[in-house]
């Protein structure tokens, strides 16, 4: 389809595409087209902007990697198909591991995820092989890998489900979300959570990594400053705003 760059929906209609795209070569499965316009239609409330506040959770995030002994960056199919050089990138620049993990798992779409980011990113992934099992999750999505999310210490989840995120938390890790619903399980359950629409949250990142790796005081300050109950309050006051402002223009 031909899309039309003077489209004033036009960055949102392409990734669309894509991401009808990416469900027939298998990397996001059906459903995950209802979570994707179910983040769009959060994205429409806060702007559709990098607010204030998700530029403080995103700072804090890249700090938390950076300090993390055995940090990891989780993927799904949505989050691939959208960001998956770009969290290739940030994988490296923040020493992180990067792993697979699906809730419509079968063999075969595991095998095209971790193709498709290996491809992308030029960056090894786990996930094929699963040999341990996170407790609490009666899901596939607690098949896992030992050198990565089972022995980690933080993982960023992006694009997440609120019972692998509390789950992780029971096992005592940090958690990093991203995910544009600040009312969600995973958002309220995560030491961080990142209201931001995930390619603007991984540029951000990766912006934040290149200035804070060198400047271990500037990571401790970004940690010791941010917290979520409260950016995440701020970020539903933002939402209620953008909401007011049109409902005068109406």
């Amino acid at each position: 389809m031909e899309i039309s760059k003077d489209h004033p929906r036009y960055r949102s209609l392409v990734t669309r595409e894509h991401m009808g795209e990416m469900v027939r070569e298998g990397i996001v499965a059906p459903t995950g087209l209802i979570a994707h316009g179910r983040g769009e239609a959060f994205d429409y409330l806060i702007g559709e902007r990098t607010t204030t506040e998700a530029q403080g959770a995103e700072r804090a995030a890249v700090a938390l990697l950076m300090g993390a002994k055995r940090p990891v960056i989780t993927v799904n199919g949505n989050a691939a198909a959208l960001a998956a050089k770009g969290l290739a990138d940030l994988a490296r620049l923040t020493s992180s591991k990067l792993e697979v993990n699906l809730f419509h798992r079968s063999e075969e779409r595991v095998q095209k995820v971790c193709d498709y980011l290996e491809e992308q990113g030029g960056i090894r992934v786990l996930g094929r092989v699963p040999d341990a099992t996170l407790p609490h999750i009666a899901s596939d999505r607690a098949k896992c890998t030992l050198e990565g999310i089972f022995s980690s210490d933080v993982v960023l989840i992006p694009l997440e489900d609120g019972d692998r995120a509390m789950a992780l938390k029971k096992m005592g890790k940090k958690v990093i979300a991203i995910d544009l619903n600040p009312l969600s399980r995973t958002s309220l359950a995560a030491d961080i959570a990142i209201v931001d629409e995930l390619t603007r949250a991984v540029s951000g990142m990766l912006a934040f990594a290149k200035e804070l790796r060198l400047d271990p005081k500037e990571r401790e300050r970004a940690l010791a400053s941010f917290n979520n109950h409260e950016n995440l309050a701020i970020t539903l006051e933002g939402i209620c705003q953008n909401l007011r402002r049109r409902a005068r223009s109406v």
